[in-house]
């Protein structure tokens, strides 16, 4: 499984943006995708992911301004970023998990988003 994030940016502080990862390679095996971040000197956390069910669930932080969801035609994940703020900037990565293995396997390349104030 390969995946290509895009669509970060520099942007000011209640903005949108929605980053994209496509799939490729053994797409049928992925049960579930994510996308994380990493802000400097912090630890990389989990900001939203999604099941091959289209199960949700997203960081406490984030609830109610991002969302997660998928193109399956595309073989795209999307995180739609509303009311973007500073503490939101970091790079974000999408990852991927497949059957038979645990966590997410397969991490894409990440893509750098900076919110101003």
């Amino acid at each position: 499984v390969q995946l290509q994030a895009s669509g970060g940016g520099l942007v000011q502080a209640g903005s949108s943006l929605r980053p994209s990862c496509a799939a490729s390679g053994s797409i049928f095996s992925i049960n579930a995708m994510g996308w994380y971040r990493q802000a400097p000197g912090k630890q990389r956390e989990l900001v939203a992911a999604i099941t091959r069910d289209d199960s949700t669930n997203y960081a406490d932080s984030v609830k109610g301004r991002f969302t997660i969801s998928r193109d399956n035609a595309k073989n795209t994940v999307y995180l739609q970023m509303n009311s973007l703020k500073p503490e939101d900037t970091a790079v974000y990565y999408c990852a991927a998990g497949v059957a038979g293995q645990r966590g997410y396997a397969y991490w894409g390349q990440g893509t750098q988003v900076t919110v101003s104030s």
